[in-house]
């Protein structure tokens, strides 16, 4: 069953989207999302290239670099294929990998960042992001390659990656660094969110020739300048959106749980569904749902378009899903009672999967900075 982020679909994307659901729910089921959690090897690729087949990494690249959206706009698309993966806690960096894809589209040119955006959207190869904040990393700039040491915090699935997209926010210069690499180590994290892994990378004088460097060709359909701020606060506005889609799919599939156990569970002799206390415990969750449903929506449809409030509307989305979402997890987390707290129901997989997105890409907190900077000065923050 869809997440239905959007009201109303059109037919391409329902169509889209019934063979993502079908792909997923056959090639990593809940019972294999267990297994990586237990500690199993790194995501199937063979489900990441069959994804790509359909064109789910291609869609915020254009037709004409062999990308493309089946609706026009490829940040809805995108949100809707994040939401069905955060209703199925899909492991896997999908957006990573899609904001990769976006930055190698607007960065110009060159014949190794075409072909490293060609396996990326081919399913061949997987990416991640990492910004680094003030002093996290020293660069050596020379006229041939840049020479990289210092430590990324908290990167994610970087295990499964081929690529590690490197952003200095003080000055948004951005690198591609490749995954392994000599003077590339990474260092396993304890993580809430078990069903995904989390990794300190270091970087011991990692040389990087400039051809990995990605210098703004003009904004994603536009012929103008663009600077790399601007490119980075497009980058930041679609991680958060996309981000956001998967919180809202992980409470859609939480609360559905919640309701089937609402049905079932008998307690003095009827269900427990039937005691109004539940009933409007779920009732003020599905409010909820249906509200960040509405706001991430909105802000895919304006980011995607080119709104001038495209990137208000992210942060608002973003801010709005992380805090609410912890909220609607706990209000699951108390109907289902003490099976929610056993390993082996799968509810306890939910909360963790909504309390890690709700900093991913940015806390609530900076978001609401961010729009506040964005009404004076419009710039980003250094640290996410």
């Amino acid at each position: 069953m869809s997440v239905g982020l959007l009201p109303e679909a059109d037919e391409n994307q329902r169509m889209m989207l019934d063979a993502v659901v079908r792909i997923i729910e056959a090639g990593c089921p809940m019972a294999a999302v267990r297994e990586r959690a237990e500690g199993a090897a790194p995501s199937d690729p063979g489900l990441r290239r069959k994804l790509a087949d359909l064109g789910c990494y291609g869609l915020l690249s254009t037709e004409e670099l062999g990308g493309g959206s089946v609706s026009g706009n490829g940040v809805v698309d995108a949100a809707l294929i994040a939401a069905e993966h955060g209703a199925r806690l899909q492991p896997g960096p999908f957006v990573g990998t899609s904001v990769v894809v976006h930055a190698l589209t607007v960065a110009g040119a060159d014949p190794h960042r075409a072909d490293v955006r060609t396996a990326l959207m081919a399913g061949n190869a997987a990416a991640t992001w990492a910004v680094a904040g003030a002093g996290a990393l020293s660069v050596r700039r020379g006229e041939r390659e840049w020479v990289l040491s210092g430590t990324l915090a908290a990167v994610q699935d970087a295990d499964d990656c081929a690529w590690l997209l490197v952003t200095l926010a003080e000055d948004a210069a951005q690198v591609l660094v490749p995954l392994p690499a000599d003077g590339v180590s990474l260092v396993p994290l304890e993580r809430l969110d078990v069903t995904r892994r989390f990794f300190d990378v270091r970087l011991d004088d990692v040389a990087v020739p400039v051809t990995n460097l990605l210098t703004p060709a003009g904004p994603a359909g536009s012929a103008g300048p663009a600077t790399a701020r601007d490119v980075l606060e497009r980058q930041f506005s679609i991680a958060a959106v996309l981000a956001a889609a998967e919180a809202v799919g992980a409470m859609d599939g939480d609360l559905k749980i919640a309701v089937e156990y609402a049905k079932t569970r008998i307690a003095f002799g009827r269900p427990i569904g039937s005691f109004q206390a539940v009933k409007h415990r779920l009732a003020d969750t599905s409010l909820i749902v249906e509200m960040a449903k509405g706001i991430v929506a909105a802000a895919a449809e304006a980011l995607g378009r080119g709104a001038p409030d495209g990137d208000a509307l992210a942060s608002v989305a973003k801010a709005f899903v992380g805090e609410r979402s912890i909220e609607a997890g706990h209000n699951c987390f108390q109907v289902l009672g003490g099976i929610g707290f056993t390993w082996e129901h799968d509810q306890h997989l939910y909360l963790r999967r909504l309390a890690s997105d709700a900093y991913l890409f940015g806390s609530p907190n900076w978001h609401r900075d961010r729009l506040w900077e964005q009404a004076g000065t419009g710039t980003v923050k250094e640290n996410v």
